[in-house]
């Protein structure tokens, strides 16, 4: 008899709004102190935002994409979209500082693709991290900063000034993935190294080269090789990856710059407004124009 294949559930920030003591923003961002409350899903599991939370009491066990992990006092766990989770058990004690966002909220407030890459590339390789007494200091303070702006709600610059925290948290990580890979000696498999190298040439290349085939030549490896190690390694295409490169682009210049559509249209190499007006409406829901005034 074949025995069944388990299926993947789905979960949604709409579903950790839900999770215990949780203070959250419409926009896309919660932050929770409650974590070992939250409803535990009896199979696997596909997260469809990001996390990253440090482990203050107790201990937790999870596998991430069938690898096994392990969370003590002091870890910071990374987990980052499209991650399937299983096997999740604690200890009753078991407390962390969690903060979880929407990926569209994520790319309102990273400044560049080089942020995005680094911190992807560094989750899957080390989803948890044990990090130093100061690293812990600094990242329970942002915590406490950024739920005490969430919860003034009379702040008249209140949702730019928690992205501006989130920001420089990000910032502060950072250095934590700096530090770790100063000592990393860990040998990489062949499919984490062409995937890195996939994500390092697209950092370089995306604005003006969009085809899955020229960074398998590149690679000196087929398109359909590339396909199949970058969904393999990151559980999305190609295609996917390259489309979320230029839109989180058009995304920053629109703003953090005074560039017009018709600039941002030349830099990114599109042969006309209308078509990247089209594109981006496509992937986000408004246009341009009207990202930018919001």
């Amino acid at each position: 008899m074949v025995k069944k294949k388990n299926h993947i559930r789905e979960t949604t920030l709409e579903e950790a709004k839900l999770w215990g003591n949780a203070e959250y923003m419409e926009e896309g961002l919660i932050l929770t102190d409650n974590i070992a409350n939250a409803p535990i899903p009896q199979e696997p599991t596909r997260m469809n935002f990001i996390m990253m939370a440090l482990c203050r009491r107790g201990k937790a066990q999870y596998s991430i994409d069938t690898c096994e992990q392990t969370v003590h006092p002091g870890d910071l766990l990374f987990i980052s979209e499209k991650r399937i989770i299983d096997n999740y058990t604690a200890s009753p004690d078991f407390e962390c500082l969690c903060i979880i966002v929407s990926t569209a909220y994520y790319h309102g407030f990273i400044q560049n693709v080089k942020n995005v890459s680094s911190l992807l590339l560094f989750s899957m390789n080390n989803p948890v991290v044990p990090l130093t007494p100061r690293e812990i200091q600094v990242f329970s303070s942002y915590f406490q900063m950024i739920r005490e702006k969430m919860g003034d709600k009379e702040h008249h610059y209140r949702k730019d000034l928690i992205k501006s925290l989130l920001l420089a948290m990000f910032y502060d990580m950072s250095n934590v993935i700096w530090r770790v890979e100063q000592n990393e000696t860990k040998t990489k498999s062949r499919a984490d190294a062409i995937f890195a190298d996939f994500v390092r040439l697209l950092e370089q290349h995306f604005r003006h080269e969009r085809r899955v085939s020229w960074y398998a030549e590149q690679l000196c490896i087929t398109p359909k090789y590339l396909s199949e190690v970058v969904k393999q390694v990151s559980k999305r295409t190609p295609n996917e990856w390259i489309e979320s490169y230029v839109v989180l682009e058009i995304r920053v210049l629109l703003k953090n710059s005074t560039k017009n559509i018709k600039e941002i249209t030349e830099e990114l190499c599109f042969p006309n407004q209308s078509f990247l007006g089209k594109y981006f409406k496509e992937h986000v829901g408004v246009s341009p124009s009207e990202y930018r005034k919001g």
